[in-house]
């Protein structure tokens, strides 16, 4: 039974992120930004609170109570949207760009965002019936069937579900293509009764070889349930590389992660100390994979941080601190890569909010960081690669783990207290960190 005479108050806040690096950041967040606004409750049953409490929920999505901040609008708010596929699956965020490039002709996001070619399969056997409709696809393979490796249009598949790198591949030709895809193929039932005829001597060879396959195709970031929706893009190259031989990451590849807040129905930031992640080796074109085949050399050209080892050290830089001197670009280079960034931003979650109302649900009483990725390309143009939900934070490593604490200082101080009446009127206004890029009354209430 709720305890009808306890305060109501405070701030009744469930944190429980279940990540090591990310709780004791966010709880130091909250400490200095609520302080005695808050109460800090872990284990206490919803049944248990006061009547009429006002709680925060801060966990993992799977963890949220939803029921009671569904039923109780008002006082309850949570870290997460519930619907957001129209930005966070690789192919529903191709299509909101499609979509609302097509009914908006003055749209930034056809600049920044390379065209996406969608399609469903199982196995490589059906690979010709799912590129039925992939036009653009088909026609780069007949383009560049006549021409050298170097002088083709590549592209790079990715599926359309999976996250942290996990089977991204590159291609040239229909045959590279088909080749990626029969490796991720599952033994044919011959081929299990072929491995027991030259095993018969021992019955637990086949098992282990299957499992061997199994565990082959995991360190390869491989997960059967993910290959069904994949998206071809076109790849981008050259991209820019930092050549100055005093920094420590030159020639290496690098995308910019990118912190977004999105709170309400619907107003998002975008957090201005961004992170440079760099990949494991310097760049080389696909073309000039030793081995002929660039997916056996995917270290220069991946960037994402968790599929690195030990060349991990050094792959993360605050992108402030890149050097100013970049050939072929002006000093002010990151200046004009912020700008750009920002306004990608805006329109594309205002693309899914007004465009994909099924697939982006904004909810007044909810808000959420993305980890939204951009790669710029050698004349300094940013491209939107993925926006990740419940990014991996971590990734930011211990040297600039300020850059998170600011980031959930700024989360408080933005999103959360002004849902609970804390905040001044001009709250963003007194933000130094976070830059408001949209802000539209959705008529949620």
């Amino acid at each position: 039974m709720a305890d009808q005479d306890a305060p109501t108050d405070k701030i009744h806040c469930r944190i429980d992120y279940e990540d090591s690096y990310v709780q004791p950041l966010i709880q130091s967040a909250m400490t200095s930004r609520l302080g005695s606004h808050s109460i800090p409750i872990t284990s206490l049953s919803p049944d248990n609170l006061p009547s009429g409490a006002r709680v925060l929920q801060w966990k993992q999505y799977e963890s949220l109570d939803l029921d009671r901040a569904m039923t109780h609008p008002d006082t309850n708010m949570i870290n997460s949207y519930i619907i957001r596929k129209a930005l966070i699956r690789k192919h529903y965020l191709s299509n909101t760009v499609s979509h609302w490039a097509s009914k908006h002709p003055e749209s930034t996001l056809p600049k920044h965002m390379q065209p996406g070619v969608e399609f469903e399969l199982d196995f490589a056997e059906f690979l010709d019936d799912a590129l039925v409709e992939a036009w653009e696809l088909r026609e780069a393979f007949e383009r560049n069937e006549a021409l050298d490796a170097k002088d083709r249009e590549w592209w790079i598949l990715k599926p359309g579900m999976s996250d942290r790198g996990q089977g991204i591949r590159l291609f040239s030709t229909e045959d590279e293509l088909t080749a990626i895809f029969e490796a991720w193929d599952p033994p044919s039932d011959d081929e299990d009764e072929d491995d027991e005829a030259a095993h018969s001597c021992d019955e637990n060879e086949p098992q282990a070889q299957q499992q061997q396959k199994d565990d082959d195709n995991r360190d390869s970031g491989i997960i059967t349930s993910q290959l069904r929706h994949f998206i071809a893009q076109p790849y981008i190259h050259p991209p820019l590389l930092l050549t100055s031989p005093t920094f420590p990451s030159a020639n290496r590849k690098f995308h910019i992660r990118v912190y977004v807040l999105a709170g309400g129905a619907l107003r998002v930031h975008v957090y201005k100390p961004m992170l440079a992640l760099f990949a494991g080796e310097a760049y080389t074109p696909p073309w000039e994979s030793a081995s002929g085949d660039p997916n056996d050399e995917l270290s220069g050209h991946l960037t994402n941080t968790c599929m690195q080892s030990g060349e991990r050290e050094g792959s993360v830089h605050a992108f402030w601190a890149l050097p100013d001197d970049v050939p072929g670009l002006a000093k002010d280079w990151k200046q004009s890569v912020f700008a750009h960034i920002c306004r990608v931003t805006g329109e594309v979650f205002e693309a899914a909010a007004r465009g994909m109302m099924v697939h982006f649900q904004p909810l007044p009483n909810a808000f959420e960081v993305f980890g939204v990725d951009f790669l710029v390309d050698a004349q300094g143009l940013p491209s939107l690669l993925e926006v990740n939900a419940f990014p991996d934070f971590a990734q930011t490593g211990s040297d600039l783990n300020h850059v998170i604490e600011g980031l959930f200082e700024e989360v408080v101080d933005v999103a959360v207290k002004p849902f609970f009446g804390l905040a001044s009127a001009d709250a963003d206004a007194e933000s130094t960190r976070m830059v408001k890029v949209l802000d539209i009354d959705l008529g949620r209430r």
